[in-house]
């Protein structure tokens, strides 16, 4: 007996008809290389950036997200290729992401990694799903740095001209960039009383300062034995002008200068030992002075086109498919599989917690 010859779409549903009442149906929309984006990663994509937006600026998070939503699925097309690529050029980012969670943990300060989880778990997200998402991003940047950063040249000439074009946007109000030691009592002597906590943390502020006047390096004596969620930045707090910080603060960083480390100070926090380092006077500072920051500009100049080059050939080189209806804004006409997806796939509606199917296109 002959078989009746099915059509593509009949089979989408044949196969949809036939899974298990508890799955989910998850219509993919793209296919890069041996990877896959489906409709709810770009419905979660577009949720992500206009949240992204809000937190940058409320008011304007509706205009800029209609501006920006249609390059979501791009998006998620470069964080898989450089994903890929990261795996590639063996990049596993296991150092890099023990890194990155304690330092996630110290910020939230959380006593250790089991509070971090339990964190996670509280706000709805597996920590699995977590830790997979700070080492997808750690790998995008590392691929990023490897492959286009560090190839990107800054000549002296540029940042001369760079100086000379914005001279009066480089003014600046007299400032203090700072670093910070602090010594918590309650974590120096956790079962004392309130005054022997104190004196033991004067007692090792003044030790850790006599480190330093020693010649310790102030940033690996705030990396080991700062309490501050700092610490794993070497204590760096960042620059302050007149005003930013309290009276007393102001009166002691702001008569020292560049390099200069204070005595230990009584806060509510506990001891703090303060580094200035560094002490701009108001107006227009010199352009060894800001050479850094200038540089930092024309790197992030440079780094955006490069980067959107590198992506084009990335997507070149691989095998991308996109289903009818979706758009791929970073697509370059030089692909060699510019496929269209027609088969349109039925969605079921089931609770979140359920297996989960692909439809085959």
């Amino acid at each position: 007996m002959m078989m009746k010859k099915l059509s593509l779409a009949a089979l989408l549903l044949a196969f949809a008809a036939s899974l298990p009442a508890d799955t989910v149906v998850e219509e993919i929309i793209a296919r890069i290389n041996n990877e896959i984006i489906t409709k709810s990663d770009f419905q979660e994509g577009k949720q992500q950036l206009h949240a992204e937006l809000r937190q940058q600026n409320a008011q304007e998070a509706d205009r800029l997200f209609g501006e920006r939503e249609k390059d979501t699925l791009r998006d998620l097309i470069d964080q898989q290729l450089l994903i890929q690529r990261g795996r590639d050029l063996g990049i596993t980012a296991d150092t890099e992401l023990i890194k990155r969670l304690d330092e996630i943990r110290k910020s939230m300060n959380l006593e250790s990694m089991e509070d971090l989880e339990k964190a996670a778990e509280q706000q709805g997200v597996s920590y699995e799903d977590f830790k997979q998402t700070v080492r997808e991003g750690i790998i995008t940047q590392l691929v990023i740095g490897r492959e286009v950063g560090s190839r990107l040249n800054i000549t002296p000439e540029e940042i001369r001209e760079f100086y000379e074009q914005n001279k009066q946007k480089l003014a600046q109000p007299e400032h203090v960039r700072l670093a910070e030691i602090l010594v918590a009592p309650e974590k120096v002597a956790p079962n004392a009383t309130e005054t022997e906590q104190l004196a033991a943390a004067e007692a090792r502020a003044r030790e850790l300062l006599a480190q330093i006047k020693a010649g310790a390096k102030f940033e690996e004596v705030a990396q080991k034995s700062s309490h501050g969620p700092t610490a794993s930045r070497g204590g760096m707090l960042g620059d302050f002008k007149r005003g930013d910080l309290a009276e007393s603060l102001e009166n002691t960083v702001f008569a020292m200068k560049s390099g200069d480390v204070s005595d230990v100070i009584r806060t509510k926090q506990g001891y703090i030992i303060l580094k200035v380092v560094e002490h701009q006077a108001e107006g227009i500072p010199l352009v060894q002075q800001v050479e850094n920051r200038i540089r930092e500009a024309l790197y992030y100049q440079k780094l955006a086109p490069a980067l959107r080059q590198y992506l084009t050939k990335l997507r070149e080189d691989a095998y991308i498919d996109i289903k009818e209806g979706y758009v791929d804004t970073g697509a370059s006409p030089n692909q060699t599989k510019p496929v269209i997806i027609t088969a349109s796939a039925q969605e079921q509606q089931q609770p979140k917690k359920k297996k989960k199917k692909f439809l085959i296109f």
